[in-house]
């Protein structure tokens, strides 16, 4: 469900990045996309890419690029989350409190949070409950174009209250996510120092995410979106 105020025109800035990241379960309704991993992903769970097609709050399918059907999810909700406090640009300033309820916000799940994190990057904001400080330091934002479609593109690092959406599977690994994960004992010698992050502004998104130095992972995504609030027929969920 859209947030009942929506502009045209939003400007690039941290603090708006921010209020993107917390914004997406408002900022659409069905989509479709495909999406990749690089090579090395969290716990060496190499995925191959796929298309997928959800439709807010509870169907999900997902192909092969050629056509093979992976998976149909049929995901019943019980109750419809309360609305957010909105920003004067509409961006969401404040997300309804749902601790022990985050995954009313969720999308149809898919093989692991990763999945969930990317279509409601709120671990770039807030992290998975309310109230936390912010969990990353947003830098040089601007306006990009990816694949098609405007979006935000910025330098993201993780602060010490990074909360992810599942930390085994963090849209950042970093040592934030490996702490929460393992323990001190579970640490590496070596993580990324920074990413750079992109936003898709019509949905929020988070349609990219690469290191921003050489590291034993190489870890990131990229989504492509192929179309966004069309109609979807129920027979693709069947």
């Amino acid at each position: 469900m859209r947030a009942s105020h929506t502009p045209d025109v939003l400007v690039p800035s941290a603090d708006a990045f921010v209020a993107l990241a917390r914004s997406s379960p408002w900022r659409w309704s069905t989509l479709r996309f495909t999406a990749r991993w690089w090579p090395r992903v969290p716990a060496g769970r190499e995925k191959e890419p796929v298309r997928a097609w959800v439709r807010r709050p509870e169907l999900l399918r997902v192909e092969t690029l050629d056509g093979r059907l992976l998976s149909v999810v049929r995901d019943p909700r019980p109750a419809i989350p309360p609305a957010p406090v909105l920003r004067p640009d509409g961006l969401v300033a404040e997300r309804p409190d749902t601790r022990g309820s985050v995954e009313l916000f969720d999308s149809p799940f898919y093989e692991n949070y990763f999945w969930t994190a990317m279509l409601d990057p709120v671990e770039l904001a807030d992290g998975a409950g309310l109230p936390v400080a912010r969990g990353v330091a947003v830098e040089s934002v601007t306006e990009v174009d990816h694949h098609g479609r405007p979006a935000w593109k910025a330098v993201v690092r993780t602060t010490a209250e990074y909360q992810p959406r599942c930390a085994c599977c963090a849209l950042l690994w970093s040592r934030e996510s490996d702490l929460i994960e393992y323990g001190p004992d579970g640490l590496r010698d070596a993580y990324p120092e920074a990413y750079r992050v992109r936003l898709d502004v019509g949905t929020g998104v988070c349609v990219l995410t690469e290191e921003l130095d050489e590291t034993p992972r190489g870890y990131g995504h990229e989504l492509r979106i192929e179309a966004a609030d069309g109609p979807m027929a129920d027979a693709l969920f069947q």
